[in-house]
């Protein structure tokens, strides 16, 4: 069993394409079998917690929005080629993410952390829906099959709020500065969206590991 621990933010378009290429990995490889965990990470630490609107953030993180449309345009292609409709116009606001972060901590104890990340970035990248509020996270909770009162009195909580916190500084500490990056079996990491040939070394690596111990 190979253990996956990937650092993600839930607004990181990469870190979608990074999940798409990752699944392509292990499909491409039957005699791994892999365990994959979820963690905090927050591109935008400073984000007020109600959000942003999409153009004052724009123009503060990419100086404007002619200069982040040549970026998004490259991650376009890229979400393209993994069969990902990104709709970056639907978006008008920049959500804060660490309630989003909460829920997916909150979906590991029912064993649903990948069909809450995957209903998150569909909500945000496909429907622009704002992430950082209850009620989005509610609907996502309810439609990948988590109670929805549990999960409503789970966010109106602080429970893992400082697990969240907690994950993002121990990712700073380990050196990461951006996302995706996967940690495989403690030990081997690598870092952005790469292709899924980029794993199979770091699979052979670990799977080496555990035949020894």
């Amino acid at each position: 069993m190979v253990q996956i621990d990937i650092y993600s933010d839930t607004v990181c378009p990469w870190c979608f394409i990074g999940k798409r290429r990752l699944e392509r990995a292990l499909a491409a490889r039957d005699d791994i079998t892999a365990t994959i965990k979820w963690h905090a990470f927050q591109l935008n630490p400073d984000m007020p917690s109600a959000g942003m609107e999409r153009e004052r953030y724009l123009a503060s993180k990419f100086g404007g929005p002619e200069r982040a449309a040549g970026i998004y345009a490259t991650i376009g292609r890229a979400g393209h080629s993994e069969r990902i409709p990104f709709d970056f116009d639907a978006v008008p606001r920049m959500p804060n993410t660490i309630q989003s972060h909460r829920l997916v901590c909150y979906a590991d104890r029912f064993g649903m952390q990948g069909a809450v990340v995957e209903a998150l970035f569909k909500a945000f990248f496909f429907d622009g829906e704002d992430i950082g509020d209850d009620l989005t996270l509610l609907r996502v909770a309810h439609l990948v099959g988590l109670d929805r009162d549990a999960a409503a009195a789970f966010l109106a909580s602080d429970d893992e709020r400082d697990t969240v916190v907690a994950e993002d500084l121990r990712a700073r500490r380990m050196g990461i500065n951006a996302v995706p990056c996967y940690v495989i079996n403690g030990a081997y990491a690598i870092s952005g969206a790469q292709e899924p040939e980029a794993f199979f070394p770091l699979f052979d690596l670990a799977s080496v590991g555990l035949a020894a111990e």
